[in-house]
């Protein structure tokens, strides 16, 4: 940030636009706080601090940065600093931040020090440093500016004060409240959201049809057709194992299940079971042969040869592990494949690299094999303080210092009804984040077969977001290159979730189509066309012409041999830990 400015310069890649705004009062803005499920594992104290030592342990840019803050301070107290927060800074939005001397002051000096503490980090990275280290320190640094804000605190934030005194003091008891709520029950953290206003089965996950399988790993769910003829060949959705699966199914409107139904295919999901330390051991062989024995199921119950599969985030991840073995053994099960925000090669950079240091991963594995689990919260502290002005302050000053409750909002719900990861998963997961070892031939073996991208030649339909920070979206079009069969790529506007939960008819969404995908991703959308609507719009198209032809929907769910067990979402959506 400059001090010569009367803005503040965009912050380094990979880091949001800061917002301390009350909790998301629109479906779109409670969307963008929400994070995917890739996690890698949990930060360690000791390598984030080593991180900020090779950052500031340098001593002429230190010197430097310190001078430069000397100066700026000068200004600031002379009031001759024309320093001010960027337009899109809504910390500091309240008026009293530009007109009240003592403010304007307190805000200029808090910019002054964030400003020099960003430069430190651009200029560790200007020296040659390497990426992951500089993502690590760039995390540090995020989360401790944010921390620091004047904001955060009911003296430093004028509209929290002038809250306390139109509600006569009642907002600084209910957000004390709220405090104290939260600092024994939500790990003293901000609460994101009510989720007692939504019922998974009521509320969410709603569409019709029924489990007809179940083992001690997954449910399938086969969903009611909503059209009279339907295609032959099914679809077989696997969604990532980390978090459930209804975010493809809130609720009607904006449910991609609902929406794969109304163009009449066969739809068919994998509900994974939540874990425990009884099933640590679970690995990728049982989560890719899992994906085999729900492909099995939509065989037998439509009587169709083969089907279509869509892999979502580290779903894909499973589903290319799958994929690999019927390459590999000349199984002609699955006819074509979709991919949606999933990395398979993480070479690129990416603000996820903070975790991917040998010390990391290797803690992050003794943590995993000494619990049997990594539960849902210790991986969703790593997107949490990644985005720490969304995800943490914003809910402090909404609620802490506002008084307000949390929002009631679906995906929110979603987010915060997390799963647990097997502890061998985990630490396999950790091998592919940190060795890269699904783009590495012959680097990880599942099911008895060492990968080999390359010899995945079935055609294939890939998505990336463009502001996707967890998974990029020029690493997710990697994919269009590592594997051999004929691709389609589509690049959705918006984040990483945000771009999932997307139906059409939404103006402000937007996607871009183009040809064949080469080895250049910037040249590729360089030639793409913009498109308003939702990818989920081509991915449809896709998935008709990979789904043979129409024949007339079935007057049931089930089959003999799978005759319906439960009612759709399942029981598995259900089970806590």
């Amino acid at each position: 940030m400059s001090t010569t400015t009367t803005t503040t310069t965009p912050r380094p890649a990979g880091q949001r636009p800061r917002s301390v705004e009350p909790a998301p009062q629109t479906e779109t803005e409670a969307l963008s706080t929400v994070e995917g499920a890739e996690s890698p594992g949990v930060p360690s104290p000791r390598g984030m601090a080593r991180a900020l030592l090779a950052t500031f342990g340098r001593p002429v840019p230190v010197v430097r940065e310190t001078a430069r803050l000397g100066r700026d301070a000068i200004r600031v107290l002379r009031g001759t600093d024309e320093i001010a927060p960027a337009p899109r800074d809504k910390r500091f939005a309240d008026p009293a931040w530009a007109t009240h001397p003592g403010y304007r002051r307190l805000a200029q000096s808090y910019l002054a020090v964030t400003g020099a503490l960003d430069r430190l980090v651009a200029d560790y990275e200007a020296g040659g440093a390497d990426w992951r280290e500089v993502e690590q320190a760039r995390f540090v640094v995020n989360a401790l500016t944010s921390a620091m804000a004047p904001t955060n605190t009911l003296l430093g934030n004028p509209a929290a004060l002038k809250r306390a005194f139109d509600t006569a003091g009642r907002s600084v008891v209910r957000g004390v409240g709220h405090m104290l709520h939260d600092l024994r029950r939500n790990g003293g953290l901000p609460t994101q959201v009510d989720r007692s206003a939504f019922t998974v089965g009521e509320d969410l996950g709603i569409t019709p049809g029924s489990v007809v399988y179940r083992d001690p790993v997954i449910e399938v769910i086969q969903y009611a057709p909503s059209t009279a003829q339907v295609r032959q060949r099914p679809l077989v959705i696997v969604p990532p194992p980390i978090g459930r699966f209804y975010f493809l199914d809130l609720r009607p409107g904006r449910s991609f299940v609902e929406y794969a139904v109304s163009q009449g295919l066969q739809v068919f999901m994998v509900s994974w079971r939540n874990p425990t330390k009884k099933q640590s051991d679970w690995d990728l062989d049982t989560y890719a042969g899992a994906v085999l024995d729900a492909v099995d199921v939509a065989r037998e119950v439509t009587g169709s040869p083969d089907v279509t599969t869509m892999g979502f985030c580290a779903g894909g991840q499973i589903m290319t592990t799958a994929l690999n073995h019927l390459a590999a053994t000349a199984d002609d099960r699955v006819h074509a494949a979709g991919y949606a925000v999933t990395l398979l090669d993480f070479a690129s950079r990416a603000p996820l690299g903070a975790f991917s240091g040998p010390r990391l991963l290797e803690i992050a594995r003794r943590n995993s094999r000494r619990k049997g689990v990594i539960s849902a919260r210790e991986m969703g502290s790593v997107f949490t303080w990644m985005r720490p002005d969304d995800l943490i302050f914003n809910y402090l000053v909404s609620e802490w210092l506002m008084g307000e409750d949390p929002p009631a909002f679906d995906i929110l719900a979603w987010n915060a009804d997390g799963t647990n990861l097997p502890a061998r998963l985990h630490e396999q997961f950790l091998e592919i984040f940190g060795e890269n070892a699904l783009a590495r031939a012959g680097a990880l073996r599942v099911l008895g077969t060492p990968i080999h991208l390359g010899r995945i030649t079935v055609p294939t339909f890939v998505t990336g977001a463009l502001t996707d920070h967890l998974t990029p979206w020029d690493g997710c079009y990697r994919t269009t290159q590592l594997l051999s069969g004929e691709t389609t790529f589509v690049l959705s506007s918006s984040g990483h979730i945000q771009s999932l939960v997307n139906p059409p008819g939404n103006p402000k969404a937007h996607y871009w189509t183009g040809g064949a995908p080469g080895p250049d991703a910037q040249a590729w959308r360089a030639a793409a066309e913009r498109h308003t609507g939702s990818w989920w719009e081509p991915w449809a198209e896709w998935a008709l012409e990979h789904s043979g032809d129409e024949v007339p929907a079935p007057t049931a769910t089930g089959s003999t041999g799978h005759p319906p067990l439960d009612a759709a979402p399942g029981s598995y959506v259900r089970e806590r830990d």
